[in-house]
């Protein structure tokens, strides 16, 4: 099996440059804010972090394709770079510090393109995690001073911690009432939104959570992540990995009551 470890390498290079441009701009008072067609805000900060990975994968992995949430995709190929340049712009553009870049690879296998790759930087919130496949998922401040990472053992909906983005997407698809009702069975709920809470569930502090709609580039690198923690991934129908276009991650251990609540008919 590839170790995909000089892949890893790479990625956290393109996250340290990537950082460093979000970084100069987040809270600039003159900060260029657009609204794309499906009425969700783009930051000229988006455009050049998005521009600056291109630009280094072009080099360093020509014959890779890449697909980005703001220029779409280029190249083919069984390799795939995902790239999201700042999951959490509202955030961003209100000068809230919860927002990451998410780079991940993609190969080829059976049932589509998989993780292999994933990297999410926070460095607002001076925090990174990553994860390669077969190796394992870390948080810390490089690959050589890193904390392994493990989703908790919690068993029990009672004591669980659950994590969301907001209700109004749960209530536009219909699922708004079995979503209330896990969130009355679980000990706790908070509603961090975007990439933390899969981070918080791959490291064990918070043990499920979900979102009713996502693009591939919101969740490939935080899948890997939470799966090499010891986690479940899937999308609400259950299937595996970042391609159902919604997402629910746990500790594994309460995953199907997760998705038994969250598919409820009434």
């Amino acid at each position: 099996m590839p170790d995909y470890l000089d892949d890893l390498r790479l990625a956290h290079v393109l996250a340290d440059a990537a950082d460093a441009a979000t970084m100069d701009r987040f809270k600039a008072l003159d900060l260029k804010v657009e609204t794309k067609p499906d009425m969700t805000p783009v930051s000229e900060a988006d455009k050049a972090a998005e521009e600056l990975i291109r630009g280094q994968l072009q080099r360093a992995r020509p014959r890779d394709a890449i697909l980005g949430e703001e220029y779409g995709i280029e190249g083919t190929g069984p390799r795939r770079w995902v790239i999201d340049p700042i999951d959490g712009t509202k955030n961003y553009v209100r000068g809230v510090p919860v927002w990451a870049t998410l780079i991940a690879l993609m190969e080829a296998a059976e049932g589509g393109y998989q993780p292999v790759v994933g990297v999410v930087s926070a460095p607002a919130l001076g925090r990174r995690w990553w994860a390669a496949k077969g190796h394992g998922a870390y948080t810390g401040r490089s690959l050589s001073s890193a904390t392994r990472l493990h989703v908790s053992r919690v068993s029990k909906l009672s004591d669980a911690s659950f994590a969301y983005s907001s209700l109004s997407g749960w209530e536009e698809r219909g699922r708004l009432d079995g979503f209330l009702d896990l969130t009355r069975e679980v000990w706790r709920t908070r509603a961090y939104g975007d990439f933390w809470p899969y981070m918080m569930v791959a490291e064990g502090s918070v043990d499920l959570c979900a979102e009713p709609e996502l693009s591939l580039w919101d969740m490939a690198a935080t899948a890997i992540v939470v799966t090499e923690a010891g986690g479940a991934f899937t999308g609400l129908d259950g299937r595996p990995g970042p391609h159902s276009g919604d997402a629910a991650a746990s500790n594994g251990l309460l995953h199907d009551e997760l998705l038994a609540y969250l598919n409820r008919q009434y």
